[in-house]
């Protein structure tokens, strides 16, 4: 029995260790980015990128909640165009996106506003750079972190991969077709 709560302190310790640690190692700020080349000019990179129903045809938020509200508003493919999301999901939460900065073939820039399951806000950026005839698509989000989000951080950069991963597979399936 000793040697179970002596385990179980010392369990205990580690973690307390590790939440001090995370909260005065990592910044308030969060930075995650993943690339991916697609075989296709940055023309063809465009047209699905340049409005919010361009975007959630790869957007892999999008397939949490098939039963999801979807509202647009704006000019498609203009600064302001948005789209606000109200799901019954958690995982899916209820927010808006909006583009606030479009660069012809170049660069599309969001802010996202989460309602739900947790109040915050981010920005995105999706930069299109030639490599021949190929394109590299980098997709970017930044965000501030609350003190106690920062001990999630490991957690966060695992999910953020594996859905951006899976957005920029859905991008390239759509434009290499």
């Amino acid at each position: 029995m000793k040697t179970i709560l002596k385990s179980l302190g010392i369990i205990l310790i580690l973690l307390i260790g590790y939440a001090i640690v995370a909260m005065l190692a990592f910044g308030k700020t969060y930075h995650y980015e993943k690339s991916m080349v697609m075989n296709a000019p940055k023309e063809k990179v465009w047209q699905h990128i340049n409005s919010m129903k361009a975007f959630n045809e790869w957007n892999p938020w999008m397939k949490l909640d098939p039963n999801m509200k979807i509202v647009y508003s704006g000019n498609q493919g203009e600064v302001g165009d948005q789209y606000c999301w109200d799901s019954k999901n958690d995982d899916a939460g209820a927010g808006c996106q909006e583009i606030k900065e479009l660069v012809l073939n170049k660069k599309q820039k969001t802010e996202m506003l989460f309602k739900r399951p947790f109040a915050g806000q981010a920005t995105s950026e999706i930069i299109l750079i030639p490599e021949g005839n190929s394109t590299k698509v980098i997709w970017s989000m930044d965000t501030e972190q609350e003190t106690w989000m920062k001990i999630m951080r490991p957690i966060m950069d695992y999910q953020m991969g594996k859905s951006y991963e899976e957005g920029l597979n859905n991008l390239q399936s759509l434009i290499e077709k």
